[in-house]
């Protein structure tokens, strides 16, 4: 019986968490349900996209008005609980993306996008360089830790 309550948790704990190649809309103005998950594509040369099953969310680069970034840590509870007491001095770091832009309306808009840990660094330098738009930290770390 516990077997199956650590089973349940472990799939339950990784159905939330974002592959590191991919992307997750956390929220926002866009018409799309949290935690929808996709790819945000940046080879673009003239807008960022967010594709999902179903669809996708276009941003052009000259349309952005700032770019942030940010993280948040967590211990790894799931894999102290199945593994080892150990696991829990190890962090997962989350890393969040916030685009403000304006719409074909030009109505100010935002998103807030979950970037798997393998992208985030090649996500932020794109949109730096196709948008002109400098990325804010929202702390120290973060700009230290980007991509870990």
């Amino acid at each position: 019986m516990i077997k199956i309550a650590l089973l349940s948790l472990t799939f339950l704990v990784g159905a939330f968490a974002v592959d590191k190649d991919k992307a997750s809309y956390v929220g926002g103005t866009a018409n799309l349900p949290a935690n929808t998950e996709g790819q945000l594509l940046t080879s673009g040369g003239t807008e960022a996209v967010f594709t999902y099953k179903g669809g996708q969310l276009t941003i052009p680069y000259k349309n952005i008005k700032s770019i942030e970034y940010g993280q948040k840590a967590g211990r790894r509870i799931g894999v102290a609980i199945m593994v080892s007491p150990i696991a829990l001095l190890s962090k997962k770091r989350k890393h969040y993306l916030t685009l403000g832009y304006a719409d074909a309306a030009n109505a100010s808009q935002g998103v807030v996008i979950e970037l798997g840990k393998d992208v985030v660094r090649s996500t932020l330098t794109a949109l730096e360089a196709r948008s002109g738009k400098k990325v804010e930290y929202e702390s120290e770390d973060a700009r230290k830790n980007v991509g870990n």
